[in-house]
């Protein structure tokens, strides 16, 4: 009898604490909430519809704002069975978003006068193909030539076995390299392994544990978990995926070991937006260094990359933005920064398909930036009137290179026909994306008509035509 009682007093208390925690998370939650009632109506919407039309287990979200964390919350469900519900507090893993912080401890390291960007990677870690040649700051900005060893957007058989940065090396930093060190740009996870050892040789320090002291406990981010070697526990998310339009099933975590500096963390959005704001103020590292991770590097002999260190660079719609997803096996996500405007997303889901975690993040990107209807440009008008003459089933040859015209035969011409002239004109046509790839200028509107969005993906040649004029529904 006494020991009934007695569980059912442990009982009390523990639903009394369960109580008061849910009311304390409540109460901070509306405490960092800044956004305007209706936009943050709008990203609930938004993030409800993302996950009702691509079937996608839950995403967890923070947003900052006026360089202040403004909203953070949970949809979905982290684990399927039994069912468990998305919270803000479960951590997930973030991939390759892991690369910036890999940056930030080089770039620490060398405001110490411990390294230089500039030197070899044979200084730090020997026997590696053209290690003499290769820079530091090569493998950063994904120019060094090194092939990748974790290219598929699936988990290979021999990923399963656990494995060791220097075993990856072994494997794929001691053959010929792909090109010449600084010529082309080609992403790469091995450079951030190799990366991750000349932190851990400069610094006499395990990586996880110098990023823990060096950047996560300074930044309050308290979550951070060094998955490599471990799972994440119950209590996060777990990952999922599925063949075609199949069920999700439980993803099988990368073998320890596999992922390295290139992708070893886990972490709330809420504490990835705390990164996100020592960005916006650069409050960890000194103004050289930010400006020298957000600048993009430059090919020899001129070429662009459209990346820094460990952040991509995009102009979005205007606006100067860092960029970067993640994905490993059973999770992906997406983190934009637009610094010059105080805001930033972050988007991390429990499932290996990084279109919607990149989508979603992009949606709640255009909900926050102020629209100001700028007149549109020459460019623009260029691009509704190939659309609208694809409409009636025509085009104008003469703004289209060989292959970009060749793309628009006969039949293709008819299925756009009929497929876009029962929406009648399109209501309003916007650039939401510009950048370099292939030596030509990739960029990708949003056309909304009437009961329809489309995005148009273009790619243009230095002289301007149209290499291609993609048009595809936004499911």
């Amino acid at each position: 009898m006494r020991c009934g009682n007695h569980r059912s007093r442990n009982s009390s208390i523990f639903h009394v604490f369960l109580l008061l925690t849910s009311l304390l998370w409540a109460q901070v939650t509306r405490a960092q909430t800044m956004l305007a009632p209706e936009v943050h109506a709008n990203i609930d919407e938004i993030a409800r519809q993302m996950l009702a039309k691509t079937g996608m287990p839950s995403a967890s979200i923070a947003i900052v704002k006026d360089g202040k964390i403004a909203y953070v919350q949970a949809y979905g469900d982290a684990h399927l069975d039994p069912r468990v519900a998305a919270r803000p507090e479960m951590r997930y893993e973030v991939g390759s978003i892991s690369k910036q912080f890999t940056a930030a401890a080089i770039l620490l390291l060398a405001e110490e006068g411990k390294l230089s960007l500039d030197d070899p990677v044979s200084k730090f870690v020997p026997a590696l193909t053209r290690g003499d040649e290769v820079t530091v700051r090569e493998l950063l900005s994904h120019t060094s030539g090194y092939q990748d060893y974790y290219p598929q957007d699936y988990l290979p058989v021999f990923m399963l076995k656990a494995t060791t940065s220097q075993s990856i090396l072994d494997r794929w930093a001691r053959r010929q390299l792909d090109f010449d060190p600084g010529t082309k740009w080609q992403y790469s996870n091995t450079n951030f392994v190799i990366a991750g050892l000349i932190i851990e040789k400069v610094s006499d320090t395990p990586l996880f544990q110098f990023l823990s002291k060096r950047v996560f406990t300074p930044l309050g981010m308290k979550s951070v978990a060094d998955i490599d070697q471990n799972n994440l526990p119950p209590a996060d998310a777990g990952g999922y995926f599925r063949y075609a339009l199949g069920p999700l099933r439980p993803a099988t975590k990368e073998g320890n070991g596999w992922l390295s500096a290139a992708g070893e963390l886990a972490m709330t959005a809420e504490d990835l937006a705390k990164w996100n704001v020592s960005i916006i103020r650069q409050s960890l590292l000194k103004p050289v260094s930010y400006r020298t991770m957000e600048t993009e590097v430059p090919l020899k002999g001129g070429g662009r990359t459209g990346y820094g260190l460990g952040l991509s660079l995009r102009n979005n719609g205007g606006h100067r933005a860092l960029e970067h997803g993640g994905e490993v096996s059973g999770f992906t996500s997406e983190n934009i920064v637009l610094p010059d405007d105080g805001i930033a997303v972050t988007v991390l889901t429990n499932q290996d398909n990084p279109t919607n975690s990149s989508q979603l993040a992009r949606e709640i990107v255009g909900a926050l930036i102020p629209r100001d209807n700028p007149q549109p440009t020459k460019q623009d008008e260029l691009v509704r009137k190939i659309l609208i003459g694809l409409s009636q089933g025509q085009i104008d040859r003469s703004l289209f290179t060989e292959e970009g015209s060749a793309y628009f035969s006969d039949a293709a011409l008819r299925d756009y026909a009929a497929t876009l002239a029962p929406l009648g004109a399109p209501q309003s046509l916007r650039q939401t994306s510009i950048a370099n790839r292939g030596g030509m200028t990739f960029r990708l509107y949003t056309a909304t008509f009437l009961t329809k969005a489309f995005d148009i993906s273009i790619f243009q040649t230095p002289d301007g035509k149209f290499e291609q004029y993609l048009v595809t529904p936004r499911e």
